[in-house]
This record gives C-alpha cells, structure tokens and sequence, in this order.
C-alpha cells in the first residue's frame, strides 16, 4: 500500500501589537538599497503593509517564550513602521500582520532573512514602465504617479515614453533582443512604424548602436538649432500644428522638427513679409532666401552709402547707458563674482550700445531705383539683410536718365523666393511662362529619353558625333551645343522625383550594367577587347558612348536674376529638338503621362485649363474652371491620362514649309513661350523663382 505524502504546512498568521515586535540580529541585509525608510513609511501610511512579517517567538534562557518577537525577514517593513510610530502616525500598539515560525523550528532565522531577499524575482522594467501607462489611462497625471511612488515626474516621463514605443520593439525588450539603451533611442519617434523600419534595417547589422538608431529616425527631420527653426522659433511652429521630436535621455539641444515642409512654408511667409517692408525703401529687386550660397553677390555693384547719423535723442540715450554702465562697473570692481542682476543688466547694456554701432545706410535715391537686396537669415537664427547691389542690365547707360534712376518714378519692387516656383495670383487669367524649374525638371526627363533613343539608333549617334568634329574641325565654330563630343556625363542638377524610376532611366541603366559588365577594367584588355568587337558591337558601344553626352537641359543662366536666356541654351535646344527629330523621339511612348506631381501642380490654372480645352474642348474647360487648384490639377489629370498630350518642353516644334528650322541660322528666331524673355502684359512673370510684385 502506497505511503500517502506528507502534506505542507504553512506558518501561522496572526496580528501582533508593534511594540512587541524587535528587530532580529539574524536579518542578512546590511546594506541599504531601494526605496528609502521614509518613502517605504510614506507608502505604507497610503497603502497599508502589502507583506506580512516575518517573525518568531523571542525565548529566555530556558526556552521559554518571553511574549516579544523578533523580526529576522522585514526590517526594512519594520524600520517603516517604526518611523510611523515616532512620528505619532501609528500607536504603539497597533496589530501588526505577521507570519510566525516557531521557536525550535530547524529553520534559522537568517536562512528565512536570506530567503525572502534571495527568492523573490525583481520587477522587470518593461512591467513598470506598462504599470505608469496603465496609471495614466486611469486617469492620474504625472505629477500624482510621481508622487505616488516617489519619483521625479522626468522619471514617470521616461518611462511613459518607453512604454509607447512599438510593440514588437516591447517584446523584443522583454527577450532581452534588445537593450534599454536602444529601446531608450527608439523613443525619439513615436511613429510605430518607423521605429520597426529602422530595427528591420539594424536588426542584422553589427552595428545597432543608440546613437545611430537615433541618427536613423531623424534624418529626415530638422534641428531645432537651426536657423530657420530660431527665426520662426518653435513656440510658432508648434502654433501651426507642427510636432517637435524630443529626446528624453539625453540632451537633444531642443529636438527636432518633424514637419519640415510645414517649416519653410513658415519661414518663406516670414521673409517675404521682411522683404515686403523692406520694399517699402523703394528697391527695383528683392532676393529672399533661407541662405544664399557663396559668391552669390559676384557681378554685381555694391552700393557705397553713408552711414545714418544719430539723432540728438539717440545721441542722449547712448550716453546715459554709458554712464549707468561705468557706474556698475566701478561700484562692483572689488566684488568677486557680479550678482545675476547685475550681471545681466550689464549685458543688456552692452548690447544697446552695440545696436548704436550698427546704423542703418543712407543711399543716394537716384540709385536705389535700380539697386537690389539680398534677404536672408543668420547662423544666429536673426535676418539678414543686404542692400545695394546692382545688376549688370540695370546699369544706366552713359547720359540716359530712364524711369529707373528717377526717385520720383513710380515702380513695383520684385520680390524673388528662393528658386521654387509658385504662383502668386491664381485668379489673373493670363498664362504666364511655365515655372523656371518646372521647365528644367521636364527637360531632364526629355533629355535622359533622348540619351536612350539615340543609343539604340546608331546612325544618328554617328551622325552627331561627324557632324560636331565636323564643325570642330573645319569651322572652328562654339563647342556650346546639345552634344560634348568628349562625352562629359552631364548630370541633372535640378530632377523631379520620378526621374529616376523613368522607363528611359531604366533603359540606360540597364544598357549600362551590360556593357559595364563585358568590357575589362585594364585600359590595354579594353583596347584589344574593342579591337575585337564585330561592327555592329562596336558602333552599338559608340551609340551607347555619345549618348551619354546629350544635354537638353534648359538652365537659367543667372539663378539669382531675372536676366535673359542665353545663346548657348538656345542653340542647345535647338540641336535637341533637331537630335529627337532624327531619332524620333515621342515623349509619350518613353512613358510619360502628366500628373499633379509632375506638371498639373505646379503650374497656374490658366496653364491647366489651357492643357483641358486643347485636348477636351471648351466645353470640358469650362466644367472645372471653377474648382480650386488642388481639384482642378487632381481633374486634370484624369481627365488627360491617356490621351497623350505633353507640355511645350517636350514637345517638337512644328516644322515651318516641310522643313525644320535651321539651328544655325538666325539667332533672333522666336522662342517657345516657355522660354520666352519677355514679360505677358504688364505682370512680371509671377512663375519665375516664386516672384511677386510690392508697390
């Protein structure tokens, strides 16, 4: 017959009076750590004691139980409440839950003392900081969960933060697969699935270091040192509805703003308004832009004006912070250490008396007319502005008093943001020269297809090629044109986004690996390897070769300016349109459709409605003509997807009597209208670098 097992049994419980209880000598912990005494009494005086004690029977020389009990496992409990009863918060003789052992248990007081400390598992982080995040859903505020649990309110911040992040990130955590240190980077975003993003790039990397999880989730945000940040300050961009990143664990110097774009529209609305004021002076230009790159005043005459004189009252107000200063200064001279008071009213003092340095200039009416201003911003996050530069074309001739040095002529100061192009009255009915960068952006696109066509017409390629030694060799004439017969890859400095996932990107690219991977490294291999080439190899390898050295961008030859457009880029664009007759070149079999992104926004509404009745007819124009420009471009291009209609710069012009205009004759040849010189009616060209007109 089986033994039956022996059942447990626990220790007894019972409510003994405080002031019976002693603290054991047995008890283990000799070290502080955790929570303080006074914070554990403060705890318990809220809560209540959550453990029992643990105690047993103190016992005389004859074993016998004296009716005192001793506490080997809770001192710290214990120490708690007998700081309570000091403090008259708890009466001496306050019932006290405790465990009992007995007196001849074979258990020792220290193994019960070293039990309790050593068995328990400690909290894991991850379930404190989810306890914080429950506390908040119920409805308690950092401050009171702070207090709670007697931590600063940063701490409860922190923890809250780690507590939002993604939870795959949480579970990792809690796998050990990641440290704290990282789970404490991956806080600087709260967008979830970026946070994944960045593990799923690090997760089998080497290297997962915070600094670069955090470098990772803000590389597409902004500073808030910057110095568009300081010039439009947070406190406002916060006020428009943008977001601030903030690092919780370590300095962030401010954090980061998140919605950029959202930013340079503040700061384009800011300058202009500068700008707007400042045209007031009476200026011909302003060129406003976050920062100017250097140089960018090369070519231009500088003004010499004279310095504003102070005012008698000015004059008055200098002296006396003079004066107030040297007293300070000789009253504390002894003193080591200036109190902050003082110290920061001398500051103030000093930087009154350096605005007095820093006077306005004067210049002479009769220029300003025709003189500009650049409008700018500081390292310091302060404006810039710089007055007096003029243009090479505003220069007055000799003896010729025209309307622009005239201080009595009435004009209007153009006023050019930055280089993108956007319209400033959308509801004059005029259609304007298509938006500078707009027209080279479309350029890219026809300049990277017509690299692709003529690589795959070999004939033409060679033909090209001829003809420019030609004309190299026997007429000595400009090497400007559509082809460098060196074959410098020209670059695009200016491309819309979809460029490179182009069909005509893909082609070259493709087209390139190829030869790429047949042609040897060694320049004597790469000799004998084109030696051996049959025919139709090598002048396959030439075509791909010249291609590369198409360039029909159309480019502003003085980005800073409104000044005319160059012989050389017209003569290049003609020889483009010449070099995409001959290969046949047809912008919509490459792929290219209008969209909002590519044409319909960016262009005024006149312009869409244009592109709507020359496919649609009138009838159709006159359907959307009363919508906004967002829905009228969304319209736009549904209503154009597929019927094949391009914009003028990738169109061929229309050849004149069966025959195409001869690209070396006549240099005064009219231009398209997209790159037409000259101003439609009395506006400025309101799509030029984002310009806009001041009284």
């Amino acid at each position: 017959m089986a033994t039956a097992a022996k059942k447990i049994t626990l220790s007894a419980s019972r409510e003994i009076p405080f002031n019976k209880l002693v603290l054991s000598q047995s008890n283990v912990r000799r070290i502080k750590a955790g929570v303080s005494i006074e914070d554990l009494a403060e705890d318990i005086a809220r809560r209540g004691l959550l453990q029992n004690l643990n105690v047993r029977p103190v016992v005389d020389g004859d074993g016998k139980e004296t009716g005192m009990f001793e506490v080997p496992a809770g001192g710290r409990r214990f120490r708690a409440l007998e700081l309570l009863a000091k403090k008259k918060r708890l009466a001496r003789t306050a019932p006290v839950p405790c465990h009992v052992r007995e007196a001849d248990s074979d258990i020792s007081a220290e193994e019960d003392s070293l039990a309790e400390n050593v068995q328990r598992a400690a909290l894991h982080p991850l379930d404190q900081f989810r306890a914080f995040q429950t506390f908040g859903d119920q409805g308690m505020s950092e401050e009171e969960i702070a207090a709670r649990f007697f931590v600063s309110v940063n701490t409860v911040k922190q923890r809250l933060k780690l507590a939002a992040v993604s939870e795959k990130l949480l579970d990792l955590y809690a796998e050990d697969a990641i440290t704290l240190d990282q789970l404490m980077a991956y806080t600087v975003s709260s967008d979830h699935a970026r946070q994944e993003q960045v593990w799923e790039a690090i997760e089998h990397s080497w290297s997962k270091e915070p600094y670069q999880i955090r470098r990772m989730l803000t590389e597409n945000t902004v500073r808030a040192s910057d110095r568009r940040v300081r010039f439009v300050t947070i406190e406002a961009y916060e006020e428009a509805g943008g977001t601030v990143l903030r690092d919780l664990f370590q300095d962030d110097d401010g954090g980061w703003i998140e919605d950029v774009a959202l930013l340079e529209r503040l700061v384009g609305e800011k300058l202009t308004a500068e700008a707007e004021t400042i045209a007031k002076e009476g200026w011909k230009w302003i060129s406003v832009a976050a920062d100017f790159p250097y140089g960018h005043t090369n070519g231009l005459r500088a003004l010499t004006g004279t310095p504003v004189d102070l005012t008698d009252e000015e004059r008055a107000a200098r002296e006396a912070l003079r004066e107030e200063f040297d007293r300070l200064e000789a009253e504390y001279v002894e003193t080591e250490g200036l109190p902050d008071e003082v110290d920061e009213r001398l500051g103030e003092i000093e930087a009154a008396l350096d605005a007095f340095e820093d006077r306005p200039t004067r210049y002479d009416p009769a220029e300003i007319g025709r003189t500009g201003a650049f409008v700018s911003i500081r390292h310091d996050g302060q404006l810039s502005v710089d007055r007096g530069y003029v243009r090479p074309e505003d220069e007055a001739p000799e003896g010729d008093g025209d309307a622009a040095t005239n201080p009595g002529a009435v004009q209007r100061t153009v006023i050019t943001v930055g280089g993108e192009a956007e319209n400033t009255d959308e509801d004059d009915d005029t259609i304007k020269p298509l938006p500078e960068r707009l027209v080279t952006e479309l350029t890219a696109h026809r300049t990277l297809a017509l690299r692709d066509a003529l690589a795959n017409n070999p004939h033409v390629a060679m033909t090209a090629l001829l003809h420019k030694l030609v004309r190299d060799t026997f007429r000595h004439v400009s090497t400007t044109g559509c082809l460098d017969a060196s074959v410098r890859h020209v670059f695009f400095p200016v491309q819309a986004d979809d460029l490179k996932d182009s069909p005509s990107a893909k082609s070259v690219e493709e087209r390139q690996q190829a030869w790429q991977g047949d042609l040897p490294a060694d320049d004597d291999a790469l000799w004998a390897r084109i030696d051996g080439l049959d025919e139709a190899s090598r002048v396959a390898l030439l075509a791909h070769c010249v291609s590369f050295g198409v360039n029909a961008l159309y480019e502003k030859v003085n980005p800073y300016g409104a000044g005319p457009t160059s012989h050389g880029v017209q003569q290049r664009i003609r020889e483009a349109d010449r070099l995409a007759r001959a290969v046949g070149l047809d912008m919509v079999e490459v792929g290219w459709r209008p969209t909002v992104g590519n044409y319909f926004g960016r262009v005024t509404k006149p312009r869409i409605l244009e592109a709507v009745r020359e496919v649609k007819g009138e009838e159709t124009a006159q359907l959307i003509d009363h919508l906004k420009k967002p829905d009228m471009a969304k319209e736009a291009e549904r209503l154009l997807a597929d019927s094949g209609w391009l914009p003028e710069p990738l169109r061929l012009p229309a050849i004149v009597d069966g025959t195409p205009s001869d690209p070396e004759g006549d240099d005064t040849e009219a231009l398209p209208a997209f790159l037409s010189d000259e101003d439609e009616g009395d506006e400025e060209p309101a799509d030029e670098p984002q310009t806009m007109a001041a009284e």
